[in-house]
């Protein structure tokens, strides 16, 4: 091969080891400007602190059992809320208690929770109680609990 040729030769390995480390160097400052993605967190369930009760119905119509007294819960929010594992109490007395199941209380709706009655168009909630709940003589308090059991409603009357 000729001197010329050999140069020549070298010349092109040369171009193209230094297009390369171009390359690589446009590669590398890229990587280093490319920001890393800040994680998100993912949305947490309502805080449920618009979940209210709205209402005792504490004289019952039913003679004796006044097994259709109620107690009103609604959500006031703009997010669902899962109620399983929560507790509405009559605290007064200590007794009754119910404890959700899986149940979504979609925002501005209202469920129930009757004394000895199941109303499905309410959510079928009741305590079960085969005598009167809420007193119709004195003050009575229902409180609400969630699935952690932090207080998250208090109505009297």
């Amino acid at each position: 091969m000729k001197e010329a040729e050999v140069k020549d030769r070298h010349r092109k390995y040369l171009i193209l080891f230094l297009g390369l480390a171009l390359l690589l160097a446009i590669a590398v400052v890229a990587y280093r400007l490319t920001p890393t993605p800040t994680p998100t967190c993912t949305p947490t369930p309502s805080t449920a602190t618009n979940v209210k009760i709205t209402k005792i119905f504490y004289d019952g119509l039913e003679p004796r059992t006044e097994s259709d007294e109620y107690v009103e819960i609604k959500n006031l929010g703009s997010e669902p809320v899962d109620l399983e594992g929560w507790v509405i109490k009559d605290i007064s007395e200590g007794y009754p208690s119910l404890t959700f199941p899986a149940y979504i209380l979609q925002p501005g709706k209202s469920i129930r929770v009757y004394t000895n009655e199941i109303h499905p168009e309410y959510g079928g909630f009741s305590f079960g109680s085969g005598k009167a709940v809420w007193n119709n003589s004195s003050h009575d308090t229902a409180v609400l609990y969630n699935a952690q059991g932090q207080e998250v409603s208090r109505k009297s009357y």
